[in-house]
């Protein structure tokens, strides 16, 4: 029987192991510097780098250095499977997968797999090896948490048969009965939902003050009340205020038929939309300050998608920016989100993530409900976010809207741009974009197609999960989160981003589950 002495060292980046034994050829153990992932070569096994500091491959990198990625097959072909995201492809895991694989960088590979009857030194028996991966494991484990085994998924809300909605009192494990009883109107009217009664009605003015303002735009995932008016309504049923504020503006109303003056509550929660100085028409290059919501998530050290600043600490982007299958990708200490940046040479000051939550109903297969929202550990409070629309607000279709972000200008293209690229599209019905000659029926109630039939302006790789912005009234709101599309400028390929007013009450409802 042989027996094997093994020797094992680690530190945050490093581990290196040494079996005491005579190695035979092929019977290998490869250590790298600092700052290196290692891997273990056994019996053929074959070694891999990967620095830190390298930078992510090029789209067309991913599957041949020499050929653009594969087109979309014609429409007749186009299954749900094919739905192309557009986010910057990343260096792909060990593990091959068919097709052109898209994923995030990652600085430290995963352990590697170990076929069966492979031996660390030599000799009959796999001990050696088992005690090396079971430290290796340990380590691992660790220094990176479960998540390293396995992406957290959404929690599974679990509500007790007596649960009662918009009551003021949280039933339900994560709070749902709670989080869809208020939403904005025309003109940001207040409209509030309760249990007693099961509609959305305005707010009665009467009573309202800054306090209560502030207190109820603090329960909707914002820091305080930035504008207070009132509106005269025609309306016949109101929310009048009790004679105390409770912990929630469901529980601390109640309905009536009378309303003095007619005048309900307009609120405002965020100065929001108004980019300082004027816009350069027509150009290409983005300048400072324009888009001053504008995110750039980076993954481990690296651009990896888009997002969109709609409250001090919550950034909205796309959920397939996420991918479980990416080791890491949904845990929040491996982001960093620079906010209002125009150059990927010149960063501003990071901010942490500290939740990543994802629209449980999303579907990577189709893209629908492709949306997340990130929860920043601390407010970006001097940056000004973009409006969300309100409850039933349209926008045209045919109307220009605006998209921005870091992908590569031109399908095919060796890199993504450094400058913040922005580009004029105009909405496209959804009627249009679901027709035998475009999208043929892909398109779900969650989508909104923008850009040019003809194949002129479009978003690309790398702006995935950023914003679609339109003007109204001299103020730019989220109109979408930019999510898949057939390639880049092709014709009848235009643009598809998740329908952001279709969402609003996902959004508003975790924004309020986040509250502190």
């Amino acid at each position: 029987m042989s027996f094997y002495r093994v020797s094992l060292s680690c530190s945050d980046d490093v581990i290196v192991v040494l079996c005491h034994q005579q190695v035979h050829d092929r019977k290998e153990i490869h250590s790298l510097g600092t700052g290196r992932v290692f891997l273990i070569s056994l019996n053929g096994y074959s070694s891999m780098e990967h620095r830190q500091t390298e930078s992510p491959p090029s789209y067309d990198s991913v599957v041949n250095h020499n050929t653009p990625p594969p087109s979309y097959p014609s429409l007749q072909t186009l299954s749900a499977t094919q739905v192309q995201p557009y986010y910057i492809p990343q260096p792909i895991h060990q593990t091959p997968a068919p097709g052109v694989v898209q994923t995030i960088p990652t600085q430290r590979d995963q352990a590697p797999s170990h076929r069966n009857k492979r031996y660390c030194c030599g000799g009959s028996s796999g001990t050696a090896v088992i005690v090396v991966l079971v430290v290796i494991a340990v380590w691992m484990g660790v220094r990176y948490g479960p998540s390293l085994w396995a992406q957290k998924e959404t929690e599974t809300e679990t509500c007790p048969p007596s649960s009662v909605d918009c009551d003021g009192k949280r039933d339900c494990s994560q709070g749902i009965d709670e989080s869809r009883c208020v939403r904005f109107g025309t003109a940001n009217e207040l409209q509030v939902m309760t249990s007693k009664n099961k509609s959305f009605l305005p707010v009665c003015a009467q009573g309202w003050n800054k306090s209560i303002a502030d207190q109820t735009c603090q329960q909707l995932g914002f820091i305080q009340s930035y504008e207070v008016g009132v509106l005269n309504t025609s309306s016949s049923a109101f929310q009048s205020l009790n004679s105390q504020f409770t912990n929630t503006i469901q529980a601390s109303v109640h309905t009536s038929t009378s309303c003095p003056g007619q005048q309900t509550v307009s609120l405002k929660c965020s100065k929001c939309g108004k980019p300082p100085g004027s816009r350069i028409i027509g150009g290409n290059v983005a300048a400072d300050g324009q888009w001053p919501w504008q995110a750039s998530l980076h993954f481990q050290g690296s651009h990896s998608c888009g997002g969109t600043l709609v409250a001090p600490d919550f950034i909205i982007t796309a959920a397939h920016c996420f991918p479980k299958e990416t080791l890491g990708s949904q845990l929040p200490s491996n982001w960093r989100v620079y906010i209002g940046l125009v150059s990927q040479l010149q960063l501003p000051s990071p901010y942490n993530v500290k939740q990543i939550i994802l629209h449980k109903n999303y579907d990577p297969a189709t893209k629908n409900n492709d949306i997340a929202l990130l929860k920043l550990s601390k407010p970006a409070s001097n940056i000004q976010p973009v409006c969300l629309p309100v409850f039933g607000q349209m926008f045209p279709a045919t109307k220009q809207c605006w998209t921005t972000g870091f992908g590569v200008t031109k399908q095919g293209a060796d890199s993504s741009s450094t400058r913040l690229m922005e580009v004029a599209v105009n909405l496209i019905a959804s009627a249009v974009c679901n027709s035998p000659t475009v999208y043929g029926g892909h398109i779900t109630e969650n989508m909104q197609c923008a850009g040019d039939l003809k194949g002129e302006r479009d978003s690309c790789q790398g702006d995935s999960g950023g914003p679609l912005v339109c003007k109204v009234d001299d103020k730019w709101y989220l109109t979408g989160v930019t999510s898949w599309g057939d390639g880049c400028g092709k014709l009848n390929r235009p643009g598809v981003y998740s329908d952001v007013g279709q969402l609003l009450m996902w959004i508003y409802g975790k924004m309020q589950q986040e509250r502190p």
